[in-house]
This record gives C-alpha cells, sequence and structure tokens, in this order.
C-alpha cells in the first residue's frame, strides 16, 4: 500500500495538469473556410497547446501532431496528447491538430487547409513560444499519418484563401514523421474508410482523385527529410503504404528512415511497455538528433587520423564523438586498419566532444584473446577521453589499451 499511494497522488498531479492544456482555434472567428454549422459545435479546427518555453529542456523546435481516426474520428489520446507529453519531455514544444472530419460533412481540401493552417499558427507564433521556425515538424497517425503526409508534399498547393497576416508564413514542415501512415488511396492497399471520409461521397468513387491524394506520387526534391514507422503484421492499413512512400524519398534523393516491426497491430501510439515495439520512439529521437531538430544546426568538420590497440593498428572498430550538448548529433566514424576518416557533411559538430571507442586486432595479432574492446578513455580506468573538434581538420591519433 505504501508503494501505491504515490503512483496514485501522480496520476492525479498528470491528470490536473493535462485538463489545463489551451485550445485555441485556427482561424479568426467567422473567417474558417470551408465552414459548416456542425463545427460550433465540435470545435473545430483547432489546436491543443503543450508549450515548453520557460520550462527546463526547452529547446526551441515544435511539432504539429495529426491524430488518426480514419478521417472519421479522432485519437486524441495515444495519438495526440501521449505523443505530445513525450515531445515535452525531449524539450519539444507539441501543438496537437484537431482537424475536421468527413463524418462532419468536411471532405478534401478541408483537411488540407487546416493542418497548412496549423504549421503556418506555429511558425507565426514562434517568437511567442521561444520556437526556431526552421525546426517545426509534422507528425501523424494513420489517417493522420496520411495528412501529415500531405502537409510534407502538397504545402506548396493553395488549399484555401489567406485570410490573415498568418498565412503569410510558409506551410512546410522541416520534418515529416510518419507512424502506420495511410499514404496511398489506391484501393489495392489503402484504408477504405480513410478514402471514403476524406474524399467524399461524390468522390469516393473516383480512381483520378484518389491518385491525385497518393502522397508517394506527390513526393518531391523538396519534401522534408522523413522518419516512417510501422509493423508488418497492420492489416489495417498495410506496409505498403510507408514502403511506398520510403522508396518515393529515395528516389527524389530524400533523407528518410524507416523501422519496420514484424509483430504488432495497428493504431499502437507509442506502445511503450512493449520492450520491442516500443523501442520505436527512442529510434525517432535519435533521427531527430541526428538531423538537429533539438538544436540548431551548427559546423561539422572533417575528421582523419590513427587508432591503436596495444600497439597494433586497429582491424576492424569505431570512434564515437559524443558532443558536451547531448542535443547535437553523436558521429560514429569507421576504423579500418588503424586509419579513419571523414568528410566534412559527415563528420563530428565543431566544439568539445568526448570519444567512446569499440575495435579489435584480431586480425593483426590472430591472437584468441583478442576481442572487441569498449573504452570511453585511452585505458580501463582512466579519465574520459575528451578533444576539442575544430573546422582545421586536423589530423588526431589516438593509442588505446585494453589492460
Amino acid at each position: 500500500m505504501k508503494k501505491t499511494l504515490p503512483t496514485l497522488a501522480f496520476l492525479v498531479v498528470l491528470s490536473g495538469w493535462s485538463s489545463a492544456q489551451e485550445r485555441v482555434p485556427l482561424w479568426p472567428e467567422g473567417k474558417t473556410p470551408y465552414a459548416l454549422p456542425v463545427d460550433a459545435e465540435t470545435g473545430l479546427p483547432s489546436l491543443q497547446l503543450y508549450p515548453t518555453s520557460g520550462k527546463e529542456g526547452h529547446n526551441g523546435a515544435a511539432v504539429v501532431i495529426c491524430p488518426g481516426g480514419g478521417y472519421g474520428g479522432l485519437a486524441k489520446d495515444h495519438e495526440g496528447h501521449q505523443p505530445a507529453q513525450w515531445f515535452n519531455g525531449q524539450g519539444v514544444s507539441a501543438f496537437v491538430l484537431h482537424y475536421r472530419l468527413g463524418t462532419q460533412g468536411h471532405h478534401y481540401p478541408t483537411q488540407l487547409a487546416d493542418v497548412q493552417r496549423a504549421i503556418r499558427w506555429v511558425r507565426a507564433h514562434a517568437a511567442d513560444y521561444g520556437l526556431d521556425p526552421s525546426r517545426i515538424a509534422v507528425m501523424g497517425f494513420s489517417a493522420g499519418g496520411h495528412l501529415a503526409s500531405m502537409a510534407a508534399t502538397l504545402f506548396e498547393e493553395k488549399a484555401y484563401e489567406p485570410s490573415d497576416a498568418i498565412d503569410e508564413a510558409s506551410a512546410r514542415p522541416d520534418f515529416a514523421i510518419l507512424c502506420y501512415p495511410v499514404i496511398s488511396l489506391d484501393r489495392a492497399v489503402t484504408h477504405g474508410g480513410s478514402r471514403k471520409n476524406l474524399l467524399g461521397p461524390e468522390r469516393e468513387g473516383d480512381d483520378e482523385w484518389a491518385k491525385k491524394l497518393s502522397s508517394d506520387l506527390n513526393v518531391t526534391e523538396r519534401t522534408p527529410p522523413t522518419f516512417l514507422f510501422q509493423t508488418d503484421a497492420d492489416t489495417a492499413v498495410p506496409a505498403e503504404n510507408a514502403v511506398r512512400f520510403y522508396l518515393a524519398l529515395r528516389q527524389k534523393k530524400v533523407p528518410a528512415e524507416m523501422h519496420v516491426y514484424e509483430q504488432g497491430p495497428h493504431g499502437v501510439g507509442l506502445y511503450l511497455a512493449d520492450p520491442v515495439l516500443g523501442t520505436w520512439s527512442g529510434h525517432l529521437s535519435d533521427w531527430l538528433r541526428s538531423r538537429f531538430f533539438f538544436a540548431p544546426a551548427q559546423a561539422r568538420a572533417a575528421v582523419s587520423g590513427e587508432v591503436l590497440l596495444d600497439g597494433n593498428p586497429v582491424s576492424w572498430g569505431a570512434l564515437s564523438f559524443h558532443p558536451e550538448d547531448a542535443n547535437l548529433p553523436v558521429t560514429t566514424v569507421r576504423v579500418r586498419r588503424g586509419k579513419f576518416s571523414a568528410k566534412v557533411e559527415e563528420g563530428p559538430v565543431v566544439g568539445k566532444t568526448t570519444l567512446k571507442f569499440e575495435g579489435s586486432i584480431w586480425e593483426e595479432t590472430g591472437a584468441d584473446e583478442d576481442r572487441v574492446v569498449k573504452l570511453d578513455s585511452l585505458k580501463p580506468g582512466g579519465d574520459p577521453l575528451a578533444v576539442e573538434v575544430t573546422e582545421g581538420g586536423e589530423v588526431l591519433r589516438f593509442e588505446f589499451s585494453s589492460r
């Protein structure tokens, strides 16, 4: 009983905090495009605000989150509120988009208008929330993933007439995060309910409209870097959707990372309780860090040099450069036959960094006792290995000892 009470108290506090989240309308009163009488009842479209300005860890990044629901509902908790809290824990301000739905009589281009306006709203209010307007991501789950993919590919489409100064801001997201997304409206792979609710009864059977709004066919060189998460077991939105988008990104040379897990049903959200599937958000965090999402982009440096272990050239290994600022990317450089090198675009961030080494000299010695060694100092128990990375790209030399 003593262990249960603090947990219950924490849940009560958390519940009280969550209910206080501010919700704001997307447009000024009387200027919402495609408005219907039902909008007054639902309060849509709107943004639920989860700002981190003034809180510990605030880093100036922001994300607009689009919950799923087949364009017929909004999974506002596990695909909205929970991811927003997770991002807050990363120092990122989150804005959950409550967009209008097909079941309420709203069809394309209403949803595209809502997500374009949401991204513009966040960018236009960057100064108010201490945000970097060049570090704004869009995230979507399932049908919300389709909406996020439209934001990433159709940001130049004029989905509505401008209403105020906010609409002068760019609608292009700087990053896209697509979780088990509906991508294609091709009947062979799409989610039927999403297609029906987005296109509406007059266009549902129109394959040309379906093709127009299949996001894999709309990828360009300007589509932002994208992270995709999917499960192979998903039968509601088959993995072919995410795969088609990934291959389209590759064709246009847009940076992308995709994780497909074998197990897991559709609509899992963060799923942190699962020791396997729950790791996807960690991969997302690593990817965002590598793309300078958690901190403004900084200069990198070319590096090269030599690595010895117990007096022998390292046969196969790696050096990882860890900047002092944990929000900056960790850079790992391969060591082969005692040598390593990396060009500027692949090199570590300029500034103070600590190094971690992993490697083997077995190819050099052939000795059974030589195994892979992991060190964060020149010898076991030594002081952490720290260097200053400069833009000069000087040659570095390290002599490690395994004992």
